[in-house]
């Protein structure tokens, strides 16, 4: 029987809680479980390949080239053979032809040929190494299709282009395209732990990890494939949370193991990363400190990283959460995360290393009586006086938003604000605030939104900044390193936080693997659309007519702004279950430590993020500071983020604030239904497993619109005294 498995009990990275809260958590997940116990019960002998399953298609006129696939100026690597294997299982499954790998071809063929360069010699200045040999170019003629690249990655990526061209229906011509990766780091972190659960993991254990054992084996190799089907070049495999025997996977416990995953994961091109423990010194070391500017800990810390590259192949560098939720850090010393980061990226530069520092450094013993201290505020705070401080192979990494991954909150103030810094965006796939892979949520509309976002930094330009004369201003632009020249260098790109497990479907929900795909997708070619990328999805996946396929597409497009609309109002976020972050509870974290308050009463709803109030605002530059100062100009999607407003302010449509939070989590309980109906109307047209899996989240979600309409509604007519003008149910 396959299970989903759908519990995180702990925020990113926070201390255990009571108890009490721990048996409440636990009553919660046994009834959970139970009710999807009995809604899957549904046999697989293996996991699936999702949109690896090359299902056979109508041939537009590949297969004439399909026999012979000549690989010209290509020798057999590792990653070479991968793609030959790719080509020959794609080719076969699609098409029905098994091709013959050869020097030369007597007639049309399907060339793999090695060049030069991709892009132009202009645009070839300006990038990295990695995207130099990660791009491609297809060409079809006559006599062959043509995969040209100057790398062997490139070439891999070509040939996944044309399965996918194939596998989507596309014309002959239509395969043809010119791409060069949009950012050159492209990176998944797992939060995996060595006690084989996942922090905020929702499909099931680890497949990394099982009884503080590390597992390489057959599904290892089908991740990286998978992930490198969509352009993923970096994974992390551990949780930033390093704790108990995750801590020793820089030692010699675990070198063998992790060196033989680290030449799977090569072969596909993707890069092998570690969380790191910032206290390893004391807790494996023997010191009694961790400073990062005592000469013994830089000592020990000199050692074990050449330990561990000279014991792993292919080994990109660490990931580090310091001083955030309980986490050990620099400024436990006194010292400044640029003096903990540099001492680490200085010690790992030797073998071509990368330190990814985390941004996500707050208060989280917060009194929920303040109201100055603002936790939005924090990373701006604790990193914007230290731009430029940190070396030349440290990133880092920038949550979307300021609070925490939350189905609605503004862009980051450091994106654009820091600007002589590597930086890189952090999103998450894992659901952890929308909808824990029951709820469908595809996430790539919220990601387009956060990528083209305009932070207007070219329009104030500093003094020794690293400005691009023409240069965007858009996150996307930022992030890829465009705007401040330090794409060359590699230094950039975007991460998201993973959302597989060792479910047989690997993300819980099927139409989960949706925002899987749609990242790496995405993070390579930031020029996609939500939509193209959820009809390629639906198609590779799904063997089925266009009309099924346009069901799936609309769910999908559809289903953000529906879980938004039937959980937490206009930007203010939170409102779940403390601990579990499924399900509401509309006070739930209002009296807590972790600053993340609605601050509602019988007027009104918000927190006062003005200059009147905490100041976050004022983070921003001008132009988007001051829309977001004035409510009368802020984005309404966001007014209750940075201002307290009456229940009866009117929104542009007319509607007063009261009324809306009643409209639209009525509205997004029906449209949830809609959904559920579309959706059944597929049965006996997709994979009967698939139909099943998708039906019982689909009643589960039902479920979770339902509690979230009538909670939501039920305490604000109580806070405000103000009835539904429609005269609906309200308890």
């Amino acid at each position: 029987m396959l299970r989903a498995g759908i519990f995180g009990m702990q925020q990113d990275g926070a201390p255990e809680e009571s108890e009490g809260k721990k048996c409440a958590w636990k009553g919660h997940k046994a009834r959970m479980q139970m009710r999807l116990d009995k809604r899957e019960e549904y046999v697989m002998s293996e996991w699936k390949q999702l949109w690896l399953q090359y299902h056979p298609v109508a041939d537009q006129g590949f297969g004439a080239y399909a026999g012979t696939v000549v690989l010209d100026g290509f020798v057999n690597t590792p990653v070479i053979n991968s793609l030959k294997e790719e080509a020959a299982r794609g080719l076969k499954g699609m098409l029905g032809t098994e091709p013959v790998f050869a020097d030369q071809a007597e007639g049309a063929c399907i060339r793999i040929r090695r060049v030069d360069a991709v892009a132009s010699a202009k645009a070839e200045e300006e990038l990295s190494e990695n995207q130099k040999t990660e791009s491609y170019r297809i060409l079809v003629t006559p006599e062959e299709i043509r995969i040209e690249a100057a790398g062997e990655k490139g070439a891999l990526y070509g040939t996944f282009a044309l399965l996918r061209a194939i596998g989507t229906g596309k014309a002959l011509q239509e395969a043809e395209t010119e791409t060069v990766p949009s950012n050159p780091l492209r990176m998944l972190n797992h939060w995996d732990n060595m006690t084989n659960d996942i922090e905020r993991g929702y499909s099931g254990d680890s497949f990394f990890f099982k009884d503080g054992t590390v597992i390489v084996d057959e599904r290892t190799k089908d991740y990286a494939r998978l992930v490198s089907s969509v352009g993923i070049n970096a994974v992390v495999i551990n949780n930033v949370n390093v704790k108990g025997d995750a801590t020793d996977l820089i030692t010699d416990r675990y070198f063998d193991k992790l060196a033989a995953m680290s030449e799977i994961f090569a072969a596909y091109g993707v890069s092998l990363y570690l969380s790191l423990n910032f206290a390893s010194p004391i807790e494996i070391g023997g010191l009694d400190n961790c400073d990062p500017l005592n000469e013994e800990v830089i000592a020990w810390w000199k050692g074990k990283i050449a330990e561990v590259f000279g014991r792993i192949p292919n080994f990109g560098g660490f990931l580090v959460k310091a001083d955030s939720e309980g986490r050990p850090g620099p400024f436990t010393y006194g010292r400044t995360q640029a003096d903990g980061a540099n001492m680490l990226a200085d010690l790992v530069k030797p073998y071509g290393g990368t330190i990814i520092w985390r941004c996500f450094v707050y208060n989280c013993t917060q009194d929920w009586r303040d109201y100055k201290t603002d936790r939005a505020r924090s990373g701006y705070d604790n990193f914007k006086a230290m731009d430029g401080d940190y070396h030349d192979n440290v990133i880092l990494q920038i949550k979307n938003g300021p609070m925490d991954f939350q189905i609605r909150e503004p862009i980051h103030p450091l994106m654009g604000g820091l600007r002589k810094t590597n930086q890189m965006l952090e999103v998450q796939i894992a659901q952890e605030y929308t909808g824990h892979q029951i709820d469908v949520c595809y996430l790539m509309p919220m990601f387009k939104e956060v990528l083209e976002y305009h932070t207007y930094c070219t329009n104030h330009p500093e003094e020794n900044d690293r400005q691009k004369e023409g240069a965007g201003d858009q996150v996307k632009d930022i992030v890829s390193g465009r705007t401040f020249g330090n794409q060359k260098s590699g230094m950039a790109g975007m991460a998201a936080v993973a959302n597989t497990g060792n479910d047989a479907n690997w993300t819980g929900n099927d139409l989960a693997a949706a925002n899987l795909y749609g990242f790496g997708r995405l993070s390579f070619d930031t020029e996609l659309s939500s939509e193209e990328i959820a009809r390629e999805w639906a198609q590779l996946t799904f063997d089925t007519d266009k009309e099924a396929i346009d069901v799936i597409v609309r769910i999908l497009m559809g289903s953000r702004a529906t879980y938004e609309k039937y959980t937490s109002p206009l930007g203010i976020g939170w409102m779940v279950t403390p601990g579990f972050h499924y399900g509401c509870s509309v006070d739930g974290y209002e009296y807590s430590r972790w600053g993340t308050y609605h601050r509602a009463d019988h007027l009104g709803i918000g927190v006062d993020r003005s200059s009147h109030g905490t100041g976050y605002a004022q983070q921003y530059y001008p132009e988007n500071a001051e829309q977001y100062e004035d409510p009368a100009r802020c984005p309404e999607n966001l007014l209750l983020f940075f201002h307290h407003i009456p229940y009866t302010w009117k929104l542009s449509s007319g509607q007063s604030l009261i009324q809306y939070i009643y409209d639209s989590h009525f509205e997004g309980y029906e449209e949830a239904e809609g959904m559920a109906k579309a959706f059944e109307g597929l049965k006996g047209r997709i994979p009967e497993d698939s139909f099943e899996n998708i039906s019982g989240r689909f009643r589960l979600q039902l479920d979770n619109a339902r509690e979230w309409r009538d909670q939501v509604n039920s305490y604000f007519y109580r806070k405000s005294g103000i009835p539904d003008e429609k005269g609906r149910p309200i308890y």
